[in-house]
């Protein structure tokens, strides 16, 4: 390397040039992105190198469980730099999603040691940790011969920190003393508008500030565009159904899933008047101006249609929405981004989140070697790398968030992104009960909705049937 590029470096690991600025003088300088890319994250990973013995389980061999996804595909395109600095071999398989999780329940369930670590959801840790299959992270984290002193713990989102923990106990809130730390937060989304700005524009429509303007919205955007539908939202019968959007504006208003007593015991929640009134507009939303297929739609579906043109706006993931923005998709360019906060009374949005985390296998055989792995994956470092150089969105992590080449490069090419993720981030946490019939009773609440929907049933009736039902699988599990 020459001295004008070695002192530039330099610079950048002393913390006096910011790491898009590195980037621009290398690139004056004649390297190409790309090369220059790899350079400045190999300096920062020999800089990370120099406080913590990283060598400490050289020669010894790791293998994850991966979920098919743009986070996978950052830590792929880095993953020479982990191995370069601690002499670690680290294989891994990779599936797409409509298996992934089937493939994790096996291995853990049958406590094959083939995985030392593996992607996870948050919710998902609800099952694994009281069933003893994955390690709290608490004993790793706290340990300072096992963790990087600059690892920084704290830096991590406080709800993002806090509801990938739990204590174990049916209905106990996140994030609690004595929470044990199932898994460690790699990336989250948060639920919020995407929307089409020639679209809204064609049909004079402003972005809307609640659920009833909303509803308003996607009927008046629908009726102003020809071929298209308002508004896209998830529907098929699945937990997944209930977690983005809907929840999101649901919690916003107050309201909650389930209720827990003094004695500790649980009952349904969603049969309230507030409930009701939110169900009434959620249903005539999507009777109106959602999918005609609605009951299908996964975040697959929903994305996709933004992205080819199909509907005018999503309530779903904002980093959906930022993917449908790029990729070649036939609206690149023309999609922005709003906070939403579906109860007029608020101010600001209170989304409910998913979050993909990283977990250890309580059935690994390497766990202190997974852990190097998973504290550099999880890293500042790291986050910086997938965050600049890659679709790392969103990163966990409030320094990377600080980053300025970061929050430029959103600014410039999705607008209204930082302003809405900075808005909502101090209300984002998961709003679920934490409690072990999780899936089934989310995916009855999916199932009464459709009904809803299809007019099979009136949504008051219909909400006394799901707490009735959700009631009496509380009480055959000794939960309510």
């Amino acid at each position: 390397m020459y001295d004008k590029e070695k002192g530039l470096i330099d610079a950048y690991r002393r913390g006096s040039m910011s790491r898009r600025s590195l980037l621009r003088a290398l690139g004056a300088l004649g390297m190409t992105t790309a090369t220059a890319s790899v350079l400045v994250n190999a300096a920062a990973t020999r800089a990370l190198a120099a406080d913590f013995d990283w060598k400490k389980h050289s020669g010894t061999g790791i293998k994850l469980l991966l979920n098919k996804h743009p986070y996978t595909d950052a830590m792929i395109a880095n993953l020479d730099n982990f191995k370069e600095m601690s002499g670690m071999e680290v294989a891994y398989d990779v599936f797409p999603e409509d298996v992934y999780f089937d493939k994790v329940t096996a291995a853990l369930s049958s406590r094959s040691s083939e995985y030392d670590a593996f992607m996870t959801g948050a919710y998902m840790t609800w099952t694994y940790g009281p069933a003893g299959w994955i390690e709290d992270l608490n004993e790793w984290i706290s340990d300072d011969s096992k963790t990087n002193p600059n690892y920084n713990w704290e830096d991590m989102l406080p709800g993002v920190r806090a509801s990938c923990a739990w204590n174990g106990k049916p209905g106990a809130p996140l994030g609690t003393d004595g929470a044990k730390q199932w898994c460690i937060p790699w990336g989250y989304e948060q639920n919020n508008l995407t929307y089409n700005t020639a679209m809204m524009s064609k049909a004079g429509v402003d972005v809307p500030q609640n659920l009833e303007e909303l509803v308003e919205a996607a009927a008046a955007v629908q009726a102003g565009n020809d071929g298209i539908y308002g508004i896209g939202v998830r529907g098929s019968r699945s937990w997944a159904t209930i977690h983005p959007g809907f929840l999101s504006g649901y919690a916003n208003f107050g309201q909650k899933d389930l209720n827990l007593s003094d004695d500790g015991k649980l009952s349904a929640a969603m049969n309230t008047d507030v409930s009701r009134d939110f169900h009434n507009h959620w249903v005539k939303m999507i009777q109106e101006s959602g999918a005609a297929d609605w009951s299908t739609h996964t975040w697959y579906q929903v994305g996709t249609d933004l992205g080819a043109g199909k509907s005018a706006m999503i309530y779903d993931a904002d980093i959906l929405g930022y993917f449908m923005n790029g990729g070649g998709n036939a609206m690149e360019g023309e999609l922005a981004f709003a906070p939403f906060a579906a109860n007029p009374a608020e101010t600001l949005p209170t989304p409910n989140i998913w979050i993909w985390s990283l977990a250890m296998s309580s059935f690994s055989k390497n766990k202190d070697a997974a852990w190097t792995f998973l504290q550099w994956a999880s890293g500042p470092e790291h986050g910086l790398f997938g965050a600049a150089e890659m679709d790392f969105v969103n990163p966990v992590r409030q320094s990377v968030w600080d980053d300025a080449g970061f929050r430029e490069r959103l600014a410039s090419s999705y607008p209204g992104y930082v302003e809405m993720h900075d808005l909502s981030a101090p209300g984002a946490s998961i709003k679920f009960t934490p409690q072990p019939l999780f899936f089934d009773l989310t995916t009855d609440w999916a199932a009464m909705l459709q009904k809803m929907v299809a007019k099979e049933v009136p949504v008051d009736e219909g909400l006394d049937q799901l707490a009735d039902n959700v009631n009496k699988q509380l009480k055959d599990a000794g939960l309510g």
